[in-house]
């Protein structure tokens, strides 16, 4: 009864007549009946969708259990994401504390409002009903303490709002903040109402903050400064700063009224316009975070029923329908995208808001603010035309190295890869394509690679070894090596793939090849959007799968790594898949090798599919160091690892329209390390970089090596110096 009885507290509407108090409720009904209107509106788009297929969840479990990728997403690692702020803060912890303070100030800022709200309009009304009068729990002690933790919040709010703000204006002329496209759509664009969407959402939010600061420092003022509002610190600091203004009492008191309906209506604007804008994005963002899939880039989804590809609204799943309007533009996927570096019309971004823009004019809600005018999206032909063509321009869809940086780097986890693989789907179905990718496709289907070669020639890399190349189809070996294309057609290759046998050989590593059995395995064949090519590619594979006897699989190319892995589980490959980094380590965990120094000062890129795919960082890296060289990291490494350029069918197609090639891009990043190695562990990486040391000028300065010629390097060093008399007398 002691709570009830105190007598610290402030009297709510304090200063305003019955009747403003019932335009008050009335400007509040109003707010809320629009802001459930828009989120109706979205919820009724996002039903438009496919529904999510149950079993990614479990799929994404046994991919974490069994390949030890990523852990799958659930309830719970979702909240930490969310709560935490994890995924804003990725690779920017500057704009992840800013964007800390503001989510958890607003929470309060919320909080605050509801508790006062359920005191006054549902306790007190229940009490006065029931009870013949009105009491509160907004006194005392309660009183004391909601002041302090809220206007600590709202210190919180402000700080973020303010940092954020300020970053903005220091960077809006960033590569992330931009708006710049990538792809010019005929007869222009203008992204002015999204600058303006920016604008309104963090100023409007700043002010809202700010005037509910002042109005605590008037109303405290006005009351003659009480000594328990002291608890309202912030409040009563404004407060002593109007009064070091010379504001007094009545003054303060008048101006009170006039800037609390000022907040007042700030405040339910903001909630009315919350779902027709950015702001949005406080919602969409935890639920797109909640559904999203690490697996989903790994292991694409299948096909439609019917048509492959994505041709109409209905075909994109409720999850990607959200993911669009989770964007905040925040333009981290821009920078990343190695397309968009090099000058290609494809931007991350740019795609993701032309597919809102276009979901939004087909289920016909309303554009406020944070839109295109003459966007791609905007004209009469993409509202009735296709997808892919008419909305997104089939080269921005080609252009898509599939490196997985976008999704990698999304703080609302959009998963774009997938999506546009299956927009790809639709172009591939229509026979819309790169002559030089059909022609891939073509070598494939009738010779089983890409070079166009026969099948026969597979394993003609292996003639004049001096080791003996088993054939896991006759005899039982413990792994077998799957080579892929250019590891076994690749002229500039083939040397590599003798040095790996005679390693493997040399330190024991029982091991077969399927000769002309073996087919291309169809990872970039998917990715391109040729599903059916890649269907008959496994048919094929698992077929000769059968015919051998092994017990594991190990493969020197990344991106048949990634679908041997991730995707043939779910056509019967129950083998482990290992890339040759990791088997190479495992000879150096077990000791059963020993390794010379070569002190060579190099560097590593990470390759997309073995990196960011698969999150096989640290078997290369552990291969060179007990090389005895001196690893220099480039800046984009790990996850961050800049892509070579070849993925996604990129590299069987033109790349002459482009400004710089990815490739060209990454050897001027480590050309400015002093190193003289640089270190790839992928077939693709190798033939890619080569060609960009001589293409940028730096050969002569940088050769890039593969990492088994480290290996066997540093094999024959030790033997050189245990052949030694040094080496004997030591």
């Amino acid at each position: 009864m002691w709570l009830l009885a105190a007598v610290e507290t402030r009297k709510v509407f304090g200063g305003l007549t019955h009747l403003e108090r019932v335009a008050f409720y009335l400007a509040s009904l109003v707010a809320i009946g629009f802001f459930f209107v828009g989120l109706g509106l979205r919820i009724r788009k996002y039903l438009a969708g496919r529904p999510l297929d149950r079993s990614r969840w479990r799929r994404a479990r046994i991919d974490h259990e069994v390949a030890e990728v990523s852990a799958p997403v659930t309830l719970v690692t979702s909240a930490g994401d969310v709560l935490a702020n994890r995924t804003v803060a990725k690779r920017n912890h500057e704009v992840g504390a800013a964007h800390l303070l503001l989510f958890w100030g607003f929470l309060g800022l919320l909080a605050a409002t509801i508790i006062l709200s359920a005191d006054y309009d549902v306790y007190g009304n229940i009490t006065r009903i029931f009870g013949g009068h009105e009491l509160s729990f907004f006194k005392g002690a309660f009183y004391l303490g909601y002041n302090l933790i809220f206007d600590t919040a709202g210190l919180a709010a402000l700080l973020g709002v303010l940092a954020l703000a300020m970053r903005r204006e220091r960077a809006k002329k960033s590569v992330a903040l931009d708006y710049t496209r990538a792809q010019k759509p005929d007869g222009g664009y203008s992204r002015a109402k999204m600058v303006l969407g920016d604008y309104v959402f963090t100023y409007g939010l700043l002010i809202i903050i700010v005037t509910g600061i002042l109005i605590q420092g008037l109303r405290i003022d006005g009351a003659n400064f009480p000594s328990f509002e002291k608890w309202t610190w912030l409040g009563y600091l404004t407060g002593e700063g109007f009064r070091t203004l010379g504001v007094g009492a009545s003054t303060a008191t008048s101006v009170h009224l006039y800037l609390w309906w000022f907040h007042v209506a700030l405040a339910l604007g903001f909630v009315a316009y919350l779902p027709w804008s950015k702001a949005l994005h406080m919602l969409s963002a935890p639920a797109n975070l909640a559904l999203r899939d690490p697996g989903n880039t790994r292991r694409l989804p299948d096909p439609l029923v019917g048509h492959p590809g994505y041709l109409s609204l209905s075909d994109f799943t409720s999850k990607e329908l959200v993911g669009f309007d989770a964007c905040t533009k925040c333009g981290r996927c821009h920078s990343v995208c190695p397309a968009r570096t090099g000058g290609a019309p494809l931007s991350p971004r740019d795609l993701i808001l032309d597919l809102r823009q276009y979901a939004d004019r087909k289920r016909g809600i309303p554009m406020l603010l944070d839109w295109e005018e003459r966007s791609v999206a905007s004209g009469p032909k993409a509202l009735d035309g296709r997808i892919a063509g008419d909305v997104i321009a089939p080269a921005t869809l080609w252009s898509c190295t599939t490196c997985m940086a976008c999704v990698e780097i999304c703080p609302v986890g959009i998963e774009h890869v997938p999506t546009i693989v299956s927009l790809r789907r639709s172009l591939v179905d229509a026979g819309e394509m790169d002559p030089s990718l059909q022609s891939a496709f073509e070598n494939i289907a009738t010779q089983g690679n890409s070079f166009g070669k026969s099948s026969r020639m597979r394993a003609r890399w292996s003639k004049g070894l001096d080791v003996e190349i088993k054939d896991a189809r006759k005899e039982h070996v413990e792994y077998l090596w799957f080579l892929g294309d250019f590891a076994s057609f690749d002229e500039r290759l083939q040397e590599i793939s003798r040095t790996l046998a005679r390693v493997l050989t040399q330190n024991g590593i029982n091991f077969g090849i399927l000769f002309e059995d073996e087919r291309n395995a169809g990872n970039d064949v998917r990715r391109a959007g040729e599903e059916g090519l890649f269907e008959m590619l496994v048919e094929q594979n698992m077929a000769a799968f059968s015919k051998a006897s092994f017990d594991k699989i190990f493969t020197t190319d990344p991106h048949s790594f990634n679908t041997l892995r991730n995707e043939y589980p779910a056509y019967g490959l129950k083998k482990p898949v290992l890339h040759y980094s990791e088997l190479l380590n495992s000879l150096l965990e077990e000791k059963k090798v020993s390794l010379g120094s070569l002190g060579e000062k190099v560097t590593y890129h990470d390759p997309c599919y073995l990196g960011r795919y698969n999150r096989i960082f640290d078997a290369p890296r552990q291969v060179i160091a007990a090389a005895g060289c001196d690893l220099v990291e480039m800046g984009r490494n790990r996850t961050n690892s800049f892509c070579c350029g070849a993925g996604g069918g990129r590299i069987w197609m033109d790349d002459s329209v482009l400004v710089e090639r990815p490739s060209e891009n990454r050897i001027r990043e480590a050309a400015e390390l002093d190193v003289s190695y640089f270190v790839v562990a992928c077939p693709k990486d190798y033939a890619m970089f080569s060609d960009a040391v001589k293409t940028t000028g730096n050969e002569g300065k940088l050769k890039v090596v593969d990492i088994v010629e480290l290996f066997a390097d540093a094999q024959r060093e030790l033997a050189g110096v245990m052949s030694s008399p040094q080496g004997d007398a030591d």
